[in-house]
């Protein structure tokens, strides 16, 4: 026993801070970046298959990323420079530093405003559904905020008060958000772990409801923002370096936490009274229907004939499956 408990760990240390970059050749690489990059693939190429299941046309996730994911960059800098204003602007400083977003500093609230407002103008272009986008992207989502958690490690940021708990982390006194008064040695909360855990199980949450009761119009989008904003509500209550606005001595993060439950929880509802059926296609109407581009073509046509058959005989009339069985 006393064998084991030596390979336990007291504690988690911070990486080596070499690790935050590389080079090749005269190009510096900041890994913190790849992680953020890393989890965009992989959601990337997830909603890509989710959708293309569902009816889509390979690859064409693309055409919206290509409008989300700089919107959403843009986003997430311009929340985390307007919540923390003192980091940024004082006498001296180097206002170049509000555009280093490899230096850290990106929040997820601006990051899925601004995300949102590209993948709606894709979807426009594209011809999608907005509802069956946010549906096919939410697991892949959470799973990219995973990957992306793991750069706030490698750059040393995102931890939470002292603890003496054995998986406290290890933060180096000369770090800007280390509270003064503390001496050496302290351990925080690894809010960066507790998150990547939280948002981990929030996939296999949202692939069970999705499959149990057939999420579709939005709903499994809602979940994502219920699971994450309620998660983030506590983590962000926790936090050494919240955001510096607050409103009844509650830091603005934790606000807009609060606000994705709530948006959440509209989204399921409305969308569930709007539309009880199922989704006929992920495509607006008037828009090519490509139909199913794998071998799941059989269960992707009785969805459909339940979905045609969920809608009132007008509409389904007018419906792409109708329109393809009758002739």
């Amino acid at each position: 026993m006393i064998g084991l408990t030596s390979l336990i760990p007291a504690s988690i240390p911070s990486p080596d801070p070499a690790w935050d970059h590389f080079t090749i050749g005269p190009i510096t690489i900041r890994t913190y970046a790849l992680c953020i990059l890393l989890g965009i693939v992989i959601a990337a190429v997830w909603t890509s298959r989710r959708l293309t299941k569902r009816g889509a046309e390979p690859g064409i996730v693309l055409d919206i990323m290509l409008w989300a994911v700089p919107l959403g960059i843009i986003g997430a800098r311009a929340y985390h420079v307007f919540t923390h204003p003192a980091d940024y602007f004082f006498p001296g400083a180097d206002l170049w530093k509000t555009l280093f977003i490899w230096e850290g500093g990106n929040a997820i609230f601006g990051a899925l405003l601004g995300g949102a407002v590209g993948a709606i103008i894709g979807c426009r272009m594209s011809g999608l559904r907005f509802w069956s986008f946010a549906d096919a992207l939410a697991p892949g989502l959470l799973l990219a905020q995973a990957f992306g958690r793991l750069g706030n490690y490698i750059n040393h940021e995102l931890f939470g008060l002292p603890t003496d708990l054995p998986w406290g982390l290890q933060i180096e006194s000369t770090n800007p958000a280390f509270p003064a008064g503390l001496p050496d040695g302290t351990l925080f909360h690894p809010l960066f772990l507790y998150e990547m855990i939280w948002n981990v199980v929030g996939v296999g949450v949202i692939l069970f409801l999705e499959r149990r009761y057939h999420l579709r119009w939005g709903t499994a989008f809602g979940v994502y923002l219920i699971w994450y904003g309620a998660g983030r509500s506590y983590l962000e209550s926790i936090r050494i370096d919240p955001s510096e606005y607050s409103f009844l001595s509650i830091p603005s993060n934790v606000w807009a936490a609060f606000a994705a439950v709530l948006l959440g929880i509209i989204v399921i509802l409305v969308q569930r009274r709007r539309h009880p059926g199922l989704e006929p296609s992920v495509y607006r109407p008037g828009k090519a229907w490509r139909g199913p581009q794998d071998d799941d073509v059989d269960s992707q046509f009785l969805d459909s004939e339940v979905a045609a058959e969920s809608l009132s005989p007008e509409a389904a009339a007018e419906s792409p499956t109708s329109t393809a069985t009758s002739s």
